[in-house]
């Protein structure tokens, strides 16, 4: 009993840390991502997966393993050991470098990324319980008035634009196997978070006069979703395997209480202009599909890629004055290489980690002045096994680049690491001695 209860208490606990971000964010003013492309729609979307996948370009939808808990497809929960218990947390750091070609920016982020746990429930069956990011909204910069007939009534004013927030998915996932060679998935997601976006104008010469003023909104989301997935696995020889899987996501829309408001702050005296609350505003995220495949060979290498795919252009958001925003069909390549040298040398302890590169291309949801912004990264990692075989401490590393010079747009180069601790127990075993 010891076994299951400490663990599920660890992740009650680091749940309402998550369930908490809003009230943190509004005291520490701390940012889950710093980048203007998180001003559109629901944000920046988080790349998923674990350092297991991350460090080999984000693959997942076909890679099963028995060693790691692997969420980008419900069906991989039942790779799991029949007698194992899972526990992977992580936190994360993302170090931003925008630049325009005249105005420069960067930004450190450090904060949780996710904690999930996965437990059989019944022979080949599994179940995988977690909380993970889905997007997140984080930027600053301002702006000088430059049109003289403003200027000359009010004279120097100076516009802030400044947002926060995420959207965090709690997700419990059930897996079986049919067959030997087939397993299915489903998977339960509910969203929840905010996402808040100001804009302030300040008069800098007559301050006295005109105070500033500031307008923005604070949307509280709250909703469900769901995916179904599936593998098919099997032998080339004993000694290798193959798996493809492939993935399906519902359309969702993020239903929640958008408050929307503008007041007048002069001195010490606030004056609100309005502040309103909308019930059962929405945004809608598109039906998602992917495919993938992976090759093992048992305890050496593994190697594999995955093609994902979201139409979003039928989703529309609410317009921002004066840029051109357009949703757009999002796709994304990735792939990626896994090695272990020895998994079982006594002698070296190095050979005994599991070493992991990779690549992929993102073309986002985002259109901005008739252009779609697009990434393209590398991704390295490794596993150290810690105590027993398969507990370890992971970490990949992501360097990218995203956006670019052209049309107006911002460049973007970023590196993103991500620490990990794989825990792995067994349950239910009686032991000959006391």
């Amino acid at each position: 009993m010891r076994n299951i209860v400490t663990p599920l208490v660890a992740f009650c606990a680091i749940s309402l840390l998550f369930g908490n971000q809003k009230a943190v964010a509004q005291s520490t003013d701390a940012l889950g991502t710093f980048t203007p492309y998180s001003m559109f729609g629901v944000g920046e979307i988080s790349r998923a997966g674990t350092s297991l996948n991350r460090g080999m370009g984000g693959i997942g939808v076909g890679l099963r393993d028995n060693r790691y808990i692997n969420y980008l497809n419900p069906a991989a929960a039942s790779a799991h050991d029949t007698l194992a218990f899972m526990l992977d947390f992580g936190l994360m750091q993302n170090n931003f470098y925008n630049t325009d070609g005249d105005r420069t920016s960067a930004y450190n982020v450090f904060n949780m990324h996710h904690i999930m746990l996965s437990f059989p429930v019944w022979k080949s069956s599994a179940m995988q319980l977690g909380i993970v990011p889905y997007s997140n909204v984080g930027y600053r910069f301002i702006e000088d008035e430059t049109r003289e007939e403003i200027l000359s009534s009010v004279g120097a004013l100076r516009y802030y634009h400044f947002g926060q927030g995420s959207i965090n998915q709690a997700f419990a996932a059930y897996s079986a196997s049919f067959f030997k060679h087939l397993s299915l998935g489903v998977q339960g997601t509910y969203y929840f978070g905010n996402i808040e976006r100001n804009a302030q104008a300040v008069s800098l010469t007559s301050s006295e006069s005109y105070g500033s003023l500031k307008t923005g909104y604070d949307m509280v989301i709250s909703s469900f979703g769901a995916q179904f997935g599936l593998q098919a696995f099997g032998n080339f020889n004993p000694g290798t395997s193959f798996t493809v899987g492939a993935k399906y996501a519902l359309s969702t829309r993020l239903r929640g209480d958008v408050t929307r408001f503008a007041h007048v702050e002069k001195s010490s005296v606030i004056d609100t202009v309005y502040s309103v609350t909308t019930d059962g505003a929405s945004m809608v995220i598109p039906s998602e599909w992917s495919v993938g495949f992976s090759i093992r060979k048992q305890d050496k290498w593994a190697f594999g890629a995955d093609y994902q795919q979201s139409d979003w252009t039928k989703t529309n958001f609410s317009d921002t004055p004066g840029v051109n925003f357009a949703t757009a069909l999002s796709r994304s390549v990735k792939a990626g290489f896994e090695f272990t040298p020895d998994r079982y040398s006594v002698r070296y302890f190095m050979r005994r980690w599991t070493y992991r590169v990779g690549a992929y291309y993102d073309q986002s949801y985002m259109m901005l002045n008739g252009q779609q912004v697009n990434a393209t990264g590398i991704t390295f990692g490794f596993s150290v096994p810690i105590y027993r075989w398969y507990n370890a401490f992971s970490v990949s590393i992501d360097l990218g680049q995203r956006g670019s010079l052209e049309n107006n747009l911002v460049r973007e180069r970023y590196a993103m690491f991500i620490l990990n601790v794989n825990l792995h127990d067994i349950w239910f075993v009686k032991h000959r001695y006391n």
